[in-house]
């Protein structure tokens, strides 16, 4: 039996991933990593995995602790890194915390992967389309300048370029991915699609930051731990190389509210524009060719099918998000 670590694996993305790879890779041992910070939820992971106990291992901790890492990567044929502090908004007036666990924490687990290339066969880094800024040409390449506009996508280039000078230097087998826009099951209500299926729920007006103008690249998450899959499984074509995982399908933040509306049967106008936040990200438009190339990856499915199971979900599990309903707007201060 081989094992898989996975860092942050209760937060959206992560524990996504490890309930899809426990379905799918029977094969395999997952050590989950996770500090339980306000983003994470430890009920995002079922009991049927929780109580296996030959499969699965939970471990409460800091990816920032060099002898935690160092002990659990020690034992990993495949480490998958999405701890992270990932929300813009937040980022604006805690922007510390952030450099902490993307940047030093990764510094942490790289230096834990060259310390076991013995070991360890694939180091997966999930970066985000985030480090690339607004557009400049499209579809976005892998080869588009990096140009973050907040102290998250900044702290997460600086993780991203991190890696990339340890594959250079160290050779350590790795991979750098840039997932653009998630969403689906089990993501915190401060995101964009949550807050609306939920607002909308509670017949609450959506709040559209500067008229809801802004273009995204959207993937849904389930589609995401395919590709995830795909690359660990053409780890030999993926070590050294960068891919874009989104699905060239962008839609605008004002379309999502408008789509939200009418599959929760509210009335089309119960929308509200707001003041647009700073470091704003006008437009996200994934290219797909080279995971495509490379790796095989085919496409995922439509935006609306996607959207229209999500909703289907939070509408399913409203004891879920009731929970952390309260949390769903970060308040942004005017002081430093």
């Amino acid at each position: 039996m081989k094992t898989i670590l996975v860092t942050g694996g209760c937060g959206f993305i992560g524990s996504n991933f490890i309930r899809y790879w426990y379905d799918v890779h029977p094969d395999y041992r997952i050590l989950n990593l996770d500090l339980l910070t306000y983003a994470a939820n430890p009920d995002n992971i079922p009991t049927r995995i929780r109580d296996d106990q030959d499969r699965y291992e939970f471990w409460y901790g800091n990816v920032c602790n060099p002898d935690l890492v160092s002990s659990l990567v020690s034992r990993a044929d495949i480490v998958v890194h999405f701890a992270a502090e990932s929300h813009v908004a937040r980022s604006l007036y805690d922007n510390r915390v952030f450099f902490e666990t993307d940047v030093l924490g990764t510094h942490t687990i790289a230096n834990a992967v060259v310390k076991n290339m013995n070991r360890v066969e694939l180091f997966v880094h999930i970066s985000t389309s985030e480090v690339y800024g607004t557009a400049l040409s499209e579809p976005m390449t892998e080869g588009h300048p990096l140009n973050p506009m907040s102290p998250y996508a900044a702290a997460k280039a600086g993780a991203d370029r991190l890696v990339y000078s340890y594959i250079h230097t160290y050779g350590i087998p790795a991979t750098i991915l840039r997932p653009f826009n998630q969403y689906g099951p089990y993501q915190h209500l401060e995101k964009v699609v949550p807050r609306f299926i939920t607002s909308a729920f509670r017949d609450v007006p959506l709040e559209l930051h500067g008229g809801g103008v802004a273009i995204r690249d959207w993937l849904h998450v389930e589609d995401l731990c395919t590709r995830i899959d795909t690359v660990i499984t053409c780890r030999d074509k993926a070590v050294g190389e960068v891919f874009n995982l989104g699905s060239g399908e962008a839609v605008s933040i004002e379309e999502i509210a408008r789509l939200v509306l009418e599959l929760t049967g509210r009335p089309a106008g119960r929308c509200v524009s707001i003041k647009d936040r700073p470091g704003q990200v006008r437009k996200h438009v994934s290219s797909t060719d080279k995971a495509a190339t490379v790796l095989g990856i085919a496409p995922g499915r439509r935006f609306r099918q996607g959207i229209e199971q999500t909703v289907e979900w939070y509408r399913r599990n409203e004891a879920w998000w009731q929970r952390t309903e309260w949390m769903s707007h970060a308040s942004l201060s005017s002081r430093w």
